[in-house]
C-alpha cells in the first residue's frame, strides 16, 4: 500500500502534464513565424511547467502535490467557468483534484506511519 501511495499521484501527475501539453500543440498550424510559434508555445506550456513544479516539490513533501494539484482545479475553474462543457472541467478541473486528494493521503498516510511504533512499522 506505501508503494501504491507513492508512485500512483507522482506517475498520474506526470501522464496529466503530459496530456495538458498535448493542448499546447495546437499552434504550430496557426500559421505562425518560426519565432511567434516558440513563443506561443512557452506561454502555453507555463501551466505545464508549474505542474511539473509542483510534482518535483512533491516527490519530497507530498502536502506540496496536494495544495498545488488541488489550486490548479480551483484556479482552472475559477479562470474558466461557463466557457466550455461539463466533461471539460471534470477533464482539466478534476483530475487534478483527484491528484491532490491522492497526495493528501499519501502525505497523511506518511504521517500515520511515523506514529507508529517502529516495530509495528510495515515494511
Amino acid at each position: 500500500m506505501r508503494r501504491v501511495l507513492f508512485w500512483m499521484p507522482r506517475g498520474l501527475g506526470l501522464l496529466f502534464a503530459g496530456f495538458l501539453s498535448l493542448f499546447a500543440l495546437d499552434v504550430v498550424s496557426a500559421g505562425y513565424s518560426f519565432w511567434e510559434t516558440v513563443a506561443a508555445l512557452l506561454i502555453h506550456l507555463i501551466s505545464t511547467a508549474v505542474l511539473v513544479v509542483v510534482l518535483a516539490l512533491s516527490w519530497r513533501w507530498p502536502w506540496v502535490g496536494a495544495v498545488g494539484f488541488m489550486g490548479f482545479a480551483a484556479w482552472y475553474l475559477a479562470t474558466f467557468w461557463a466557457q466550455f462543457p461539463v466533461s471539460v472541467y471534470l477533464m482539466l478541473a478534476g483530475l487534478p483534484f483527484l491528484l491532490g486528494l491522492l497526495f493528501l493521503v499519501d502525505w497523511w498516510y506518511r504521517g500515520a506511519l511515523r506514529m507508529l511504533p517502529p516495530r509495528t512499522r510495515p515494511r
